[in-house]
Order: C-alpha cells, then structure tokens, then sequence
C-alpha cells in the first residue's frame, strides 16, 4: 500500500527494555508499538479505547494478526507508525499498519490486524456502533469495503 494512503502515523522511539542485546526491537514488541499507534488512531478520532465509558458499546479484541518483518528496528531509533482501518464489518474491523525508519524511510513493518468488537459481560462480539462506523468513514474517506 503506497504511504500516502495512511491518514495516520505516530511516531516512537525504540527503547532499550523493547530490544534484545544487539539493540535489535525483539519481534513481540511490534505488536505492542502498533497497538500504542492503534489507541492514538481512535484517540485523535475522539474515541478512548481504554476509558471505561467508551468501552461500553466499543471494546475491541484482537482475533487475528499477521505479522511481516522486513528489516531491523534499533534501540534509540524513531520509528513511524502509519494506519488505516481498510474494512468495517458488522461487528468487526481489519486495520493495515506499516512502520517505517524515520531516517530514509524505510519500511520495516507491514501488519494486517482483525478486531472484534467484544462485550467482556456477555463474552460475545457485538456490533460496531454507528457512532464509530462514522468517524472512520470521515476520516478515511472511504474504506476498501463499505462502512
């Protein structure tokens, strides 16, 4: 996906207690600097994923996660987190994620990430609501499926 499509990004700096001792970032912690990206991402839509009230109708748990790693990210280094939700369903939603090297670009990362929007009461998933659905149609201009 050209770099141009993310509407998002959110920039971090690899530290130390996310590397092995090569000062390379370990392969677990991608995941977790994408999900500091994801909570922004919703954040700077107006929606905090991990207040108590938000979780009320919008909870989202991941159910699935594909990973490529394309080359290093290092202790010290800034990298860019880009975003786009590319696909709402009725009770889930897929978001695309690549991370790039702040210094010559490079990229990185390439993530395809599936939620399910969960309702922790019932142990089910439970439809998007319209609200949310809005937002990340404002804001992407349109998703690869409709919204």
């Amino acid at each position: 996906m050209p770099k141009e499509d993310f509407r998002f990004a959110h920039k971090l700096r690899v530290r130390w207690s996310e590397c092995d001792a090569q000062g390379i970032l370990l392969n677990a912690q991608y995941i977790n600097l994408i999900e500091v990206a994801h909570a922004e991402y919703f954040r700077s839509l107006g929606v905090l994923i991990f207040n108590p009230d938000s979780r009320r109708d919008f909870d989202l748990a991941t159910v699935q996660a594909n990973l490529q790693y394309l080359a290093p990210a290092r202790v010290d280094e800034v990298i860019e987190v880009r975003l786009r939700v590319s696909d709402v369903g009725n009770s889930s939603l897929t978001l695309k994620a690549e991370i790039y090297a702040e210094r010559g670009e490079q990229l990185i990362h390439r993530a395809e990430l599936v939620y399910v929007n969960y309702d922790a009461a019932k142990g089910n998933s439970r439809p998007i609501p319209d609200r949310v659905r809005r937002l990340i149609a404002d804001f992407e201009g349109g998703c690869d499926a409709p919204i």
